[in-house]
């Protein structure tokens, strides 16, 4: 079954409000490598940090289903199984291996998926395939010179950009695979990070831009000043409803991000059972998700 953005909208926790918001998901860290140096991006293996880019462990599809499996007994209240890193999903094969499974023996669950873009236009057609329900997709500038000063650099088909050629590649990539997934029915979220030194004026551009290829909601998300954005600052309360306000002009926008971990399990703000579903391991080295 395809799940419609209404659908979303009263069983997805990420979308619900208010007092339907008590399901669940769990997120499975599957995707390791990337593609891209956000130069905000500090992903770790670790049981300590709780926020985006960070899981315990990482595992393989098959254990994916049986922690999906857990996870439902665990908490009946689960209806999403996502995603979200702490690499990116379409650098390595494993986040789709993953749902193809997933469709297999949970086709009542919600499979909802995170990617920075880069290679969307080109699995556009296996996502589609895959029957994914929700798509997560981060787009921090859509002007090169701007996104050029938040990505250093890319891999792309085997070879290295940096600079503005590689924010051309990336942008150009995102908005096509934005366009092409979200035309085929499939739920189109855009993440921006909110830096407040670099794009805090860029925001509302953003927003009109992936809602004119067919995103259906928008999420800001304050920048966690880190890596080579530790000289920004984090964004006040008073920018975020400003760009929040702004950018709701020409897309619906969404409140209530919790910046989870890529092994987040339970329900967000409340029954948390990711300790029971992952094993913990000795600290290994450093590898932030775009979920």
């Amino acid at each position: 079954m395809a799940f419609t953005y209404e659908d979303l909208k009263k069983n997805h926790p990420c979308f619900a409000a208010g007092a339907k918001n008590n399901k669940g998901r769990v997120h499975l860290p599957v995707s390791y490598g990337c593609n891209i140096a956000c130069n905000f991006c500090k992903r770790d293996i670790n049981d300590t940090d709780n926020r985006p880019g960070v899981a315990s462990g990482i595992i393989t599809p098959e254990e994916a289903v049986e922690t999906v499996r857990r996870a439902v007994e665990l908490c009946p209240d689960i209806t999403v199984a996502g995603v979200a890193g702490p690499g990116d999903t379409l650098a390595t094969p494993y986040a789709l291996q993953t749902f193809r499974l997933i469709k297999e023996e949970f086709p009542h669950i919600i499979k909802c998926m995170s990617t920075n873009g880069l290679l969307l236009p080109e699995y556009a057609d296996e996502i589609i395939d895959v029957g994914i329900d929700s798509l997560t997709v981060t787009v921090n500038a859509v002007d090169p010179k701007i996104q050029a000063q938040i990505c250093e650099d890319i891999v792309y088909h085997g070879k290295r950009y940096k600079g503005i050629e590689a924010a051309k590649i990336l942008i150009q990539n995102q908005l096509a695979g934005i366009k092409k997934v979200s035309q085929s029915g499939i739920t189109v979220k855009v993440n921006t990070v909110l830096i407040p030194e670099i794009n805090a004026d860029h925001v509302v551009e953003v927003a009109k831009t992936v809602a004119q290829h067919g995103a259906k909601i928008y999420n800001i998300i304050p920048l966690i000043p880190q890596h080579k954005l530790s000289w920004c600052t984090t964004p006040g309360c008073d920018l975020i409803s400003k760009v929040r306000s702004e950018a709701q002009a020409y897309i619906n926008v969404f409140r209530h991000c919790q910046r989870c971990r890529a092994d987040a399990a339970g329900i967000p703000g409340g029954k948390d059972i990711s300790e029971k579903l992952y094993i913990r391991p000795v600290k290994l080295e450093n590898t932030f998700s775009h979920g």
